[in-house]
């Protein structure tokens, strides 16, 4: 069955903010721990452990047992997009069945999907919400967060 999000899931917000942390992490060539994350992203420990095991299983993440154990990034920074991530993580990302790409299912309540003003709405939502999505990496969040945390330390 159709799930759809108006908002962005806090699961598909702590999987992205743990993506980050690992990003910026990544040039550590000891894994991030779980605990590690979680306090520094003030993620619930429990449910990052959950989020970070979908990753590894989607090959995302991988981790390692251990004294230096923790999990670590798989592919590069710039590779993992957050389409994916919010995919993997809430499913479809348009507001309405019937404009989804992945996951679409024809409305209960609609008599033809060709003259629906509202699906024509939603389409053009979700192709900007995709733009969006699809041309921002990992690594793009990093380089915005660190520029506005030089722009911060300037004011």
């Amino acid at each position: 069955m159709y799930k759809s999000n108006a908002m962005l899931s806090k699961k598909s917000k702590y999987a992205i903010k743990a993506l980050v942390a690992l990003a910026k992490h990544s040039k550590n060539t000891v894994p991030m721990r779980i605990v590690e994350i979680s306090e520094q992203e003030r993620i619930p420990k429990k449910f990052l452990e959950a989020i970070l095991l979908d990753l590894r299983k989607h090959r995302i993440l991988g981790s390692k047992m251990g004294i230096n154990g923790g999990y670590y990034l798989l592919k590069r920074a710039d590779e993992i997009f957050l389409t994916e991530v919010i995919r993997l993580t809430d499913g479809p990302i348009a507001l309405i069945p019937c404009v989804s790409l992945n996951f679409y299912e024809k409305c209960d309540d609609c008599e033809d999907e060709v003259t629906c003003g509202l699906r024509k709405i939603m389409t053009e939502v979700r192709e900007a919400s995709l733009d969006i999505f699809s041309q921002n990496s990992i690594a793009d969040l990093v380089k915005t967060e660190n520029q506005l945390m030089r722009k911060r330390k300037k004011t």
